[in-house]
């Protein structure tokens, strides 16, 4: 594991790093170090969490092994520019920033610095994140596993060639917000049925949460799972029919490769 980890930025993704970095004990807070250019955000954070807060992002640099870099991707540009000169050969920088590829953010820092890019997503927030992980030559196979190590402090995370992170970004990246208008549109229907809204909201989480977990538990092929539930002849596989006769994997599908191909052009 990296001996201290620097955060430079305490938006939501970086708030989320932070708590679950604290959170599973997989570092103290002693050896987190944060950044943020509105100092009383970082400072709050500070007394929930134990962590010390810094002056500027090239001091966050000098502090720590590894630095993420959670800023906007318009930002990226000044904080690199900003680190550039103490950053080491052992220093690694990951980036969160969209859109952004590990050329681009080689570009202005030292030949052969170790940059990781990474594309998480929001559910991060509450310990179920999916995070990918694209590496340059210089990252070290120990250096990997403690990456690993603090994306999987809040979730899931997997390392990936470079060239499929704008498909991760269209499929975990944007998806969870297919997932809520699914969950939306879901309750929508039981409440035409005469269900109370709250009460909709919650059936349907729940069996979206319920089902994706019996995919990652189970092992089985999705279409098999779905095929248990819809007896012949039933109630389910008339839904299906619905759901087929109007498109449902056509879209989802076509809004993974639109959020895919905006990506590439960011």
């Amino acid at each position: 594991m990296f001996t201290s980890i620097g955060i430079c930025g305490t938006g939501n993704m970086g708030k989320a790093i932070i708590q679950g970095l604290v959170g599973s004990g997989l570092i103290g807070p002693e050896h987190i170090y944060i950044y943020n250019i509105h100092k009383a955000k970082a400072e709050t954070i500070q007394q929930e969490s134990g962590v010390t807060v810094v002056d500027s992002a090239a001091e966050l640099v000098k502090q720590a092994k590894a630095v993420i870099l959670a800023v906007k991707p318009n930002s990226m540009g000044s904080v690199l520019t900003e680190i550039k000169d103490v950053v080491q050969p052992d220093t690694v920088v990951i980036s969160i920033a969209a859109g952004l590829t590990i050329e681009r953010l080689a570009a202005p820092l030292p030949q052969g610095t170790k940059i990781i890019r990474v594309m998480p997503n929001t559910p991060a927030l509450v310990g179920e994140g999916m995070s990918a992980l694209a590496v340059n030559e210089t990252v070290t196979e120990d250096e990997k596993a403690a990456a690993l190590a603090v994306f999987e402090s809040f979730g899931k995370a997997e390392l990936v060639a470079e060239r499929l992170i704008d498909a991760v970004c269209g499929l975990s990246g944007s998806g969870p917000a297919y997932v809520y208008m699914f969950i939306e549109a879901l309750a929508d229907g039981a409440v035409l049925e005469g269900m109370p809204r709250q009460m909709a909201y919650t059936f349907a989480a729940q069996t979206v949460l319920g089902a994706a977990k019996m995919v990652l538990e189970t092992g089985e092929h999705p279409g098999k799972l779905k095929d248990d539930v819809c007896s012949p002849g039933g109630t389910t596989i008339e839904a299906v029919r619905i759901l087929e006769e109007k498109g449902f994997r056509a879209a989802a599908a076509a809004a993974v490769v639109a959020s895919t191909e905006k990506n590439k052009a960011l």
